[in-house]
Protein backbone atom coordinates (compact mmCIF):
# COMPACT_ATOMS: atom_id res chain seq x y z
CA UNK A 1 0.00 0.00 0.00
CA UNK A 2 1.22 3.53 -0.79
CA UNK A 3 0.67 5.30 2.51
CA UNK A 4 -2.79 6.68 3.14
CA UNK A 5 -3.30 8.41 -0.22
CA UNK A 6 -6.24 7.56 -2.46
CA UNK A 7 -5.86 7.24 -6.21
CA UNK A 8 -8.25 7.38 -9.15
CA UNK A 9 -7.49 4.64 -11.67
CA UNK A 10 -8.59 4.59 -15.29
CA UNK A 11 -10.04 1.33 -16.65
CA UNK A 12 -7.42 1.42 -19.44
CA UNK A 13 -4.69 1.32 -16.78
CA UNK A 14 -6.30 -1.66 -15.08
CA UNK A 15 -6.55 -3.66 -18.31
CA UNK A 16 -2.88 -3.17 -19.16
CA UNK A 17 -0.54 -6.01 -18.23
CA UNK A 18 3.28 -6.05 -17.94
CA UNK A 19 5.61 -7.36 -20.64
CA UNK A 20 8.98 -6.71 -18.97
CA UNK A 21 10.49 -6.07 -15.54
CA UNK A 22 10.11 -2.29 -15.65
CA UNK A 23 6.49 -2.63 -16.65
CA UNK A 24 5.95 -5.18 -13.87
CA UNK A 25 7.02 -2.69 -11.19
CA UNK A 26 4.69 -0.10 -12.67
CA UNK A 27 1.84 -2.61 -12.78
CA UNK A 28 2.39 -3.50 -9.14
CA UNK A 29 2.04 0.15 -8.25
CA UNK A 30 -1.19 0.30 -10.29
CA UNK A 31 -2.63 -2.76 -8.54
CA UNK A 32 -1.91 -1.15 -5.19
CA UNK A 33 -3.59 2.04 -6.33
CA UNK A 34 -6.48 -0.01 -7.64
CA UNK A 35 -7.04 -1.62 -4.26
CA UNK A 36 -6.83 1.69 -2.44
CA UNK A 37 -9.47 3.13 -4.76
CA UNK A 38 -11.65 0.08 -4.08
CA UNK A 39 -11.25 0.47 -0.32
CA UNK A 40 -12.31 4.10 -0.53
CA UNK A 41 -15.37 3.29 -2.67
CA UNK A 42 -16.40 0.47 -0.34
CA UNK A 43 -15.97 2.39 2.92
CA UNK A 44 -19.74 2.94 3.45
CA UNK A 45 -20.42 -0.75 2.83
CA UNK A 46 -17.69 -1.75 5.29
CA UNK A 47 -19.35 0.44 7.92
CA UNK A 48 -22.69 -1.29 7.31
CA UNK A 49 -21.03 -4.68 7.68
CA UNK A 50 -19.65 -3.64 11.08
CA UNK A 51 -23.18 -2.75 12.17
CA UNK A 52 -24.44 -6.20 11.14
CA UNK A 53 -21.54 -7.85 12.98
CA UNK A 54 -22.51 -5.99 16.13
CA UNK A 55 -26.11 -7.21 15.88
CA UNK A 56 -25.10 -10.84 15.37
CA UNK A 57 -22.48 -10.69 18.11
CA UNK A 58 -25.07 -9.33 20.52
CA UNK A 59 -27.28 -12.31 19.73
CA UNK A 60 -24.42 -14.68 20.58
CA UNK A 61 -23.53 -12.79 23.75
CA UNK A 62 -27.15 -12.77 24.91
CA UNK A 63 -27.28 -16.55 24.58
CA UNK A 64 -23.98 -17.03 26.42
CA UNK A 65 -25.34 -14.90 29.25
CA UNK A 66 -28.72 -16.64 29.25
CA UNK A 67 -27.10 -20.07 29.65
CA UNK A 68 -24.50 -18.78 32.14
CA UNK A 69 -21.51 -20.04 30.17
CA UNK A 70 -18.49 -20.38 32.46
CA UNK A 71 -15.05 -21.99 32.52
CA UNK A 72 -16.59 -25.19 33.91
CA UNK A 73 -18.21 -25.69 30.50
CA UNK A 74 -14.78 -25.97 28.86
CA UNK A 75 -14.06 -29.35 30.47
CA UNK A 76 -15.22 -32.53 28.76
CA UNK A 77 -15.61 -36.21 29.53
CA UNK A 78 -13.97 -39.18 27.84
CA UNK A 79 -15.25 -42.44 26.44
CA UNK A 80 -18.90 -42.42 25.46
CA UNK A 81 -19.26 -38.73 26.20
CA UNK A 82 -22.31 -39.15 28.41
CA UNK A 83 -23.39 -36.19 30.57
CA UNK A 84 -20.95 -33.73 29.02
CA UNK A 85 -22.20 -30.48 30.56
CA UNK A 86 -20.19 -28.30 28.18
CA UNK A 87 -21.49 -30.09 25.10
CA UNK A 88 -25.07 -30.01 26.37
CA UNK A 89 -24.84 -26.27 27.12
CA UNK A 90 -23.25 -25.54 23.76
CA UNK A 91 -26.13 -27.34 22.03
CA UNK A 92 -28.60 -25.07 23.86
CA UNK A 93 -26.64 -21.93 23.06
CA UNK A 94 -26.29 -22.88 19.41
CA UNK A 95 -29.99 -23.69 19.09
CA UNK A 96 -30.92 -20.32 20.56
CA UNK A 97 -28.54 -18.43 18.29
CA UNK A 98 -29.95 -20.26 15.26
CA UNK A 99 -33.55 -19.70 16.33
CA UNK A 100 -34.16 -23.45 16.56
CA UNK A 101 -35.79 -25.82 19.06
CA UNK A 102 -32.71 -27.99 19.28
CA UNK A 103 -29.16 -28.34 17.99
CA UNK A 104 -26.30 -30.82 18.03
CA UNK A 105 -22.76 -29.49 17.65
CA UNK A 106 -20.36 -32.40 17.22
CA UNK A 107 -16.70 -32.89 16.37
CA UNK A 108 -17.71 -36.33 15.05
CA UNK A 109 -19.19 -34.73 11.93
CA UNK A 110 -16.23 -34.88 9.55
CA UNK A 111 -17.62 -32.20 7.21
CA UNK A 112 -20.68 -30.23 6.26
CA UNK A 113 -21.50 -32.96 3.73
CA UNK A 114 -21.45 -35.53 6.54
CA UNK A 115 -23.82 -33.45 8.66
CA UNK A 116 -26.15 -33.00 5.68
CA UNK A 117 -26.04 -36.72 4.89
CA UNK A 118 -26.95 -37.59 8.49
CA UNK A 119 -30.00 -35.35 8.21
CA UNK A 120 -31.09 -36.93 4.93
CA UNK A 121 -30.61 -40.51 6.13
CA UNK A 122 -32.25 -39.66 9.43
CA UNK A 123 -35.42 -38.29 7.86
CA UNK A 124 -35.94 -40.14 4.56
CA UNK A 125 -37.31 -43.67 4.18
CA UNK A 126 -37.80 -45.99 1.18
CA UNK A 127 -40.57 -44.67 -1.04
CA UNK A 128 -40.04 -41.05 0.05
CA UNK A 129 -39.04 -38.39 -2.41
CA UNK A 130 -36.41 -35.70 -1.96
CA UNK A 131 -36.88 -32.61 -4.11
CA UNK A 132 -33.97 -30.19 -4.70
CA UNK A 133 -35.56 -26.83 -5.40
CA UNK A 134 -32.53 -24.71 -6.35
CA UNK A 135 -31.15 -26.69 -9.26
CA UNK A 136 -28.37 -29.23 -8.98
CA UNK A 137 -26.85 -29.71 -5.50
CA UNK A 138 -23.23 -29.20 -4.54
CA UNK A 139 -20.82 -31.73 -6.07
CA UNK A 140 -20.16 -33.61 -2.82
CA UNK A 141 -23.86 -34.47 -2.44
CA UNK A 142 -24.10 -36.19 -5.82
CA UNK A 143 -22.73 -39.48 -4.47
CA UNK A 144 -24.81 -39.19 -1.29
CA UNK A 145 -27.92 -38.94 -3.46
CA UNK A 146 -26.73 -41.56 -5.95
CA UNK A 147 -26.27 -39.39 -9.03
CA UNK A 148 -22.67 -40.64 -9.24
CA UNK A 149 -21.03 -43.78 -7.90
CA UNK A 150 -22.52 -47.24 -7.44
CA UNK A 151 -23.26 -49.56 -4.53
CA UNK A 152 -22.19 -47.06 -1.88
CA UNK A 153 -25.43 -47.05 0.06
CA UNK A 154 -26.69 -43.83 -1.51
CA UNK A 155 -30.24 -42.55 -1.01
CA UNK A 156 -31.24 -43.97 -4.38
CA UNK A 157 -29.73 -47.35 -3.37
CA UNK A 158 -32.14 -47.32 -0.42
CA UNK A 159 -35.17 -46.72 -2.60
CA UNK A 160 -35.51 -42.97 -2.07
CA UNK A 161 -36.65 -41.03 -5.12
CA UNK A 162 -34.87 -37.88 -6.18
CA UNK A 163 -36.01 -34.99 -8.31
CA UNK A 164 -34.67 -31.49 -8.88
CA UNK A 165 -36.16 -28.27 -10.19
CA UNK A 166 -33.86 -26.53 -12.66
CA UNK A 167 -33.18 -22.86 -12.28
CA UNK A 168 -34.56 -20.37 -14.77
CA UNK A 169 -32.32 -19.37 -17.72
CA UNK A 170 -31.33 -16.33 -15.63
CA UNK A 171 -30.12 -18.58 -12.80
CA UNK A 172 -33.04 -17.80 -10.48
CA UNK A 173 -35.39 -20.01 -8.48
CA UNK A 174 -38.26 -21.09 -10.74
CA UNK A 175 -41.03 -19.81 -8.50
CA UNK A 176 -43.81 -20.75 -10.92
CA UNK A 177 -42.81 -24.42 -11.10
CA UNK A 178 -42.00 -24.55 -7.40
CA UNK A 179 -45.56 -23.49 -6.57
CA UNK A 180 -46.84 -26.78 -8.00
CA UNK A 181 -43.87 -29.12 -7.60
CA UNK A 182 -44.50 -30.75 -4.20
CA UNK A 183 -46.15 -34.16 -4.32
CA UNK A 184 -47.81 -36.32 -1.68
CA UNK A 185 -44.66 -38.40 -1.22
CA UNK A 186 -42.29 -35.42 -1.23
CA UNK A 187 -40.96 -35.99 2.25
CA UNK A 188 -38.17 -33.39 2.11
CA UNK A 189 -37.13 -30.44 0.01
CA UNK A 190 -33.42 -29.63 -0.19
CA UNK A 191 -32.70 -25.89 -0.11
CA UNK A 192 -29.05 -25.13 -0.80
CA UNK A 193 -28.45 -21.65 0.55
CA UNK A 194 -25.06 -21.06 -1.06
CA UNK A 195 -24.33 -21.02 -4.78
CA UNK A 196 -21.77 -23.82 -4.41
CA UNK A 197 -19.98 -24.24 -7.74
CA UNK A 198 -22.90 -22.74 -9.67
CA UNK A 199 -23.04 -19.33 -11.30
CA UNK A 200 -26.21 -18.23 -9.52
CA UNK A 201 -27.27 -15.95 -6.72
CA UNK A 202 -27.05 -17.49 -3.30
CA UNK A 203 -30.33 -17.46 -1.39
CA UNK A 204 -31.28 -14.71 1.00
CA UNK A 205 -33.23 -15.42 4.15
CA UNK A 206 -36.21 -13.80 2.41
CA UNK A 207 -35.83 -16.29 -0.48
CA UNK A 208 -35.75 -19.20 1.96
CA UNK A 209 -38.86 -17.92 3.72
CA UNK A 210 -40.68 -17.71 0.37
CA UNK A 211 -39.62 -21.27 -0.54
CA UNK A 212 -40.80 -22.62 2.82
CA UNK A 213 -44.19 -20.95 2.47
CA UNK A 214 -44.72 -22.29 -1.06
CA UNK A 215 -43.76 -25.81 0.01
CA UNK A 216 -45.93 -25.83 3.14
CA UNK A 217 -48.93 -24.55 1.19
CA UNK A 218 -48.74 -27.66 -0.98
CA UNK A 219 -47.88 -30.19 1.73
CA UNK A 220 -47.56 -29.09 5.37
CA UNK A 221 -45.83 -32.37 6.23
CA UNK A 222 -42.95 -31.85 3.81
CA UNK A 223 -39.71 -31.09 5.68
CA UNK A 224 -37.86 -27.98 4.56
CA UNK A 225 -34.16 -28.73 4.97
CA UNK A 226 -31.51 -26.05 4.40
CA UNK A 227 -27.89 -26.72 3.56
CA UNK A 228 -26.70 -23.70 5.56
CA UNK A 229 -22.99 -23.91 4.69
CA UNK A 230 -21.30 -20.55 4.10
CA UNK A 231 -24.42 -18.63 5.14
CA UNK A 232 -24.27 -18.43 8.94
CA UNK A 233 -24.16 -14.90 10.42
CA UNK A 234 -24.29 -13.21 7.01
CA UNK A 235 -27.79 -11.90 7.73
CA UNK A 236 -29.51 -11.04 11.00
CA UNK A 237 -31.30 -14.36 11.42
CA UNK A 238 -30.98 -17.99 10.34
CA UNK A 239 -33.38 -20.24 8.37
CA UNK A 240 -35.23 -21.79 11.37
CA UNK A 241 -36.50 -18.30 12.22
CA UNK A 242 -38.38 -18.17 8.89
CA UNK A 243 -39.81 -21.68 9.09
CA UNK A 244 -37.06 -24.09 7.99
CA UNK A 245 -37.49 -27.41 9.80
CA UNK A 246 -33.85 -28.50 9.78
CA UNK A 247 -30.45 -27.03 8.87
CA UNK A 248 -26.90 -28.34 8.81
CA UNK A 249 -23.41 -26.98 8.28
CA UNK A 250 -19.70 -27.26 8.95
CA UNK A 251 -17.72 -25.87 11.89
CA UNK A 252 -14.64 -25.19 9.76
CA UNK A 253 -16.77 -22.70 7.88
CA UNK A 254 -18.56 -19.69 9.38
CA UNK A 255 -19.72 -20.85 12.85
CA UNK A 256 -16.28 -22.12 13.88
CA UNK A 257 -14.85 -18.61 13.84
CA UNK A 258 -11.62 -19.88 12.13
CA UNK A 259 -10.40 -21.68 15.30
CA UNK A 260 -12.56 -24.82 15.63
CA UNK A 261 -10.46 -27.78 14.52
CA UNK A 262 -13.20 -30.03 13.10
CA UNK A 263 -16.90 -30.82 13.21
CA UNK A 264 -20.35 -29.83 12.08
CA UNK A 265 -23.82 -29.10 13.39
CA UNK A 266 -27.49 -29.77 12.84
CA UNK A 267 -30.29 -27.58 14.19
CA UNK A 268 -34.04 -27.34 13.89
CA UNK A 269 -37.06 -29.18 15.21
CA UNK A 270 -36.08 -31.40 18.14
CA UNK A 271 -37.34 -34.68 16.68
CA UNK A 272 -35.54 -34.08 13.39
CA UNK A 273 -32.27 -33.15 15.10
CA UNK A 274 -32.47 -36.36 17.13
CA UNK A 275 -33.16 -38.38 13.98
CA UNK A 276 -30.01 -36.96 12.40
CA UNK A 277 -27.99 -37.73 15.53
CA UNK A 278 -29.22 -41.33 15.45
CA UNK A 279 -27.51 -41.62 12.07
CA UNK A 280 -24.34 -40.02 13.39
CA UNK A 281 -24.19 -42.41 16.36
CA UNK A 282 -26.87 -45.11 16.58
CA UNK A 283 -30.57 -45.46 17.43
CA UNK A 284 -30.89 -45.34 21.19
CA UNK A 285 -27.76 -43.23 21.54
CA UNK A 286 -28.58 -40.27 19.33
CA UNK A 287 -27.46 -36.93 20.74
CA UNK A 288 -26.52 -38.30 24.17
CA UNK A 289 -23.14 -39.68 23.01
CA UNK A 290 -19.98 -38.27 21.53
CA UNK A 291 -16.97 -37.14 23.54
CA UNK A 292 -15.69 -33.67 22.69
CA UNK A 293 -12.00 -34.46 23.29
CA UNK A 294 -11.27 -31.27 25.27
CA UNK A 295 -12.56 -29.13 22.40
CA UNK A 296 -15.38 -27.39 24.27
CA UNK A 297 -13.48 -24.14 24.83
CA UNK A 298 -12.65 -23.84 21.14
CA UNK A 299 -16.25 -24.60 20.18
CA UNK A 300 -17.59 -21.87 22.45
CA UNK A 301 -14.87 -19.39 21.52
CA UNK A 302 -15.28 -20.10 17.80
CA UNK A 303 -18.99 -19.34 18.03
CA UNK A 304 -18.20 -16.09 19.84
CA UNK A 305 -15.71 -15.07 17.13
CA UNK A 306 -17.89 -16.18 14.22
CA UNK A 307 -19.84 -12.94 13.56
CA UNK A 308 -16.61 -10.92 13.42
CA UNK A 309 -14.85 -13.41 11.14
CA UNK A 310 -17.85 -13.54 8.81
CA UNK A 311 -17.85 -9.75 8.64
CA UNK A 312 -14.18 -9.71 7.63
CA UNK A 313 -14.81 -12.34 4.96
CA UNK A 314 -17.70 -10.32 3.54
CA UNK A 315 -15.51 -7.22 3.33
CA UNK A 316 -12.97 -9.28 1.41
CA UNK A 317 -15.71 -10.47 -0.94
CA UNK A 318 -16.73 -6.92 -1.77
CA UNK A 319 -13.11 -5.94 -2.35
CA UNK A 320 -12.45 -8.94 -4.60
CA UNK A 321 -15.58 -8.29 -6.64
CA UNK A 322 -14.79 -4.60 -7.03
CA UNK A 323 -11.23 -4.94 -8.29
CA UNK A 324 -11.89 -7.83 -10.67
CA UNK A 325 -14.97 -6.22 -12.16
CA UNK A 326 -12.84 -3.14 -12.82
CA UNK A 327 -10.38 -5.43 -14.59
CA UNK A 328 -13.18 -6.54 -16.93
CA UNK A 329 -14.15 -9.90 -15.43
CA UNK A 330 -17.68 -11.05 -14.66
CA UNK A 331 -18.18 -11.41 -10.90
CA UNK A 332 -20.97 -12.86 -8.78
CA UNK A 333 -22.21 -11.23 -6.58
CA UNK A 334 -21.64 -7.75 -7.98
CA UNK A 335 -19.39 -5.43 -5.94
CA UNK A 336 -22.12 -3.35 -4.34
CA UNK A 337 -24.69 -6.14 -3.95
CA UNK A 338 -25.74 -7.24 -0.47
CA UNK A 339 -24.15 -10.53 0.58
CA UNK A 340 -25.96 -13.79 1.19
CA UNK A 341 -22.96 -16.01 1.94
CA UNK A 342 -19.18 -15.67 2.16
CA UNK A 343 -18.42 -16.82 -1.40
CA UNK A 344 -17.24 -14.57 -4.22
CA UNK A 345 -17.06 -15.97 -7.75
CA UNK A 346 -14.94 -14.60 -10.61
CA UNK A 347 -15.35 -15.91 -14.15
CA UNK A 348 -11.72 -16.04 -15.31
CA UNK A 349 -12.37 -17.84 -18.60
CA UNK A 350 -9.29 -20.07 -18.87
CA UNK A 351 -7.60 -22.83 -16.88
CA UNK A 352 -4.32 -20.90 -16.94
CA UNK A 353 -5.88 -17.91 -15.19
CA UNK A 354 -7.70 -20.12 -12.68
CA UNK A 355 -4.48 -21.89 -11.73
CA UNK A 356 -2.51 -18.62 -11.65
CA UNK A 357 -5.06 -17.01 -9.34
CA UNK A 358 -4.96 -19.90 -6.88
CA UNK A 359 -1.17 -19.99 -6.92
CA UNK A 360 -1.05 -16.29 -6.02
CA UNK A 361 -3.46 -16.77 -3.12
CA UNK A 362 -1.41 -19.73 -1.85
CA UNK A 363 1.79 -17.68 -2.09
CA UNK A 364 0.29 -15.08 0.25
CA UNK A 365 -1.19 -17.57 2.72
CA UNK A 366 0.19 -17.78 6.25
CA UNK A 367 0.67 -21.55 6.07
CA UNK A 368 2.29 -23.42 3.18
CA UNK A 369 3.08 -20.32 1.14
CA UNK A 370 5.86 -22.30 -0.58
CA UNK A 371 3.41 -24.88 -1.97
CA UNK A 372 2.26 -24.84 -5.59
CA UNK A 373 -1.43 -25.69 -6.13
CA UNK A 374 -1.94 -28.07 -9.03
CA UNK A 375 -5.19 -29.49 -10.43
CA UNK A 376 -6.09 -32.87 -8.97
CA UNK A 377 -8.99 -35.19 -8.33
CA UNK A 378 -10.65 -34.90 -4.93
CA UNK A 379 -13.02 -37.28 -3.16
CA UNK A 380 -16.64 -36.33 -3.74
CA UNK A 381 -16.06 -34.02 -6.69
CA UNK A 382 -16.77 -34.75 -10.34
CA UNK A 383 -14.10 -32.52 -11.91
CA UNK A 384 -10.47 -31.94 -11.08
CA UNK A 385 -10.03 -29.06 -8.65
CA UNK A 386 -7.33 -26.52 -8.07
CA UNK A 387 -7.33 -25.21 -4.52
CA UNK A 388 -5.43 -22.57 -2.57
CA UNK A 389 -5.80 -23.01 1.14
CA UNK A 390 -2.82 -22.11 3.27
CA UNK A 391 -4.96 -22.25 6.39
CA UNK A 392 -4.22 -23.04 10.03
CA UNK A 393 -7.09 -25.55 10.05
CA UNK A 394 -6.71 -27.99 7.16
CA UNK A 395 -9.50 -27.41 4.66
CA UNK A 396 -10.97 -24.48 6.56
CA UNK A 397 -12.92 -22.22 4.25
CA UNK A 398 -13.57 -19.82 7.10
CA UNK A 399 -9.98 -18.71 6.50
CA UNK A 400 -9.11 -17.06 3.19
CA UNK A 401 -9.02 -19.64 0.43
CA UNK A 402 -9.82 -19.99 -3.26
CA UNK A 403 -10.68 -22.92 -5.45
CA UNK A 404 -12.49 -23.95 -8.57
CA UNK A 405 -13.25 -26.95 -10.79
CA UNK A 406 -11.29 -27.24 -14.01
CA UNK A 407 -14.28 -26.96 -16.29
CA UNK A 408 -15.73 -24.18 -18.37
CA UNK A 409 -16.21 -21.29 -17.81
CA UNK A 410 -13.30 -21.62 -15.32
CA UNK A 411 -14.71 -19.81 -12.33
CA UNK A 412 -12.68 -19.28 -9.17
CA UNK A 413 -14.58 -19.21 -5.88
CA UNK A 414 -13.07 -17.19 -3.04
CA UNK A 415 -14.27 -17.59 0.51
CA UNK A 416 -13.45 -16.83 4.10
CA UNK A 417 -10.85 -14.55 5.63
CA UNK A 418 -9.77 -13.73 9.16
CA UNK A 419 -9.32 -10.05 8.24
CA UNK A 420 -9.95 -8.20 5.01
CA UNK A 421 -6.50 -6.60 5.01
CA UNK A 422 -4.94 -10.03 4.40
CA UNK A 423 -7.28 -10.50 1.46
CA UNK A 424 -6.21 -7.11 0.07
CA UNK A 425 -2.52 -8.12 0.21
CA UNK A 426 -3.20 -11.43 -1.54
CA UNK A 427 -5.32 -9.74 -4.20
CA UNK A 428 -2.39 -7.60 -5.29
CA UNK A 429 -0.51 -10.76 -6.19
CA UNK A 430 -3.59 -12.30 -7.81
CA UNK A 431 -4.11 -9.28 -10.09
CA UNK A 432 -0.53 -9.55 -11.31
CA UNK A 433 -0.67 -13.33 -11.76
CA UNK A 434 -3.91 -13.29 -13.75
CA UNK A 435 -2.53 -10.50 -15.94
CA UNK A 436 0.59 -12.51 -16.73
CA UNK A 437 -1.49 -15.61 -17.47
Amino acid sequence: MLGNRWFDVRLSDLLWFPKNLNQQSTFLMNSSQHLQAAEKALSPIFSGIDTAVKQNLKKVLDSFRHHRVGVHHFSSVSGYGHDDLGRQTLDKVFAEVMGAESAAVRVQFVSGTHAIACCLYGVLRPGDEMLAVVGAPYDTLEEVIGLRGENQGSLIDFGIDYRQLPLTPEGKVDWHNLAQAVRENTRLVLIQRSCGYSWRDSLSIADIEKIVKLVKQQNPNTICFVDNCYGEFVEECEPPVVGADLIAGSLIKNPGGTIVTAGGYVAGREALVEAACCRLTAPGIGSSGGATFEQNRLLFQGLFLAPQMVGEAIKGNHLTAYVFQQLGYAVNPLPMASRRDVIQAIKLGSPEKLIAFCRAIQKYSPVGSYLDPIPAEMHGYESELVMAGGTFIDGSTAEFSADGPLREPYVVFCQGGTHWTHIAIALEAAIEAVGEA
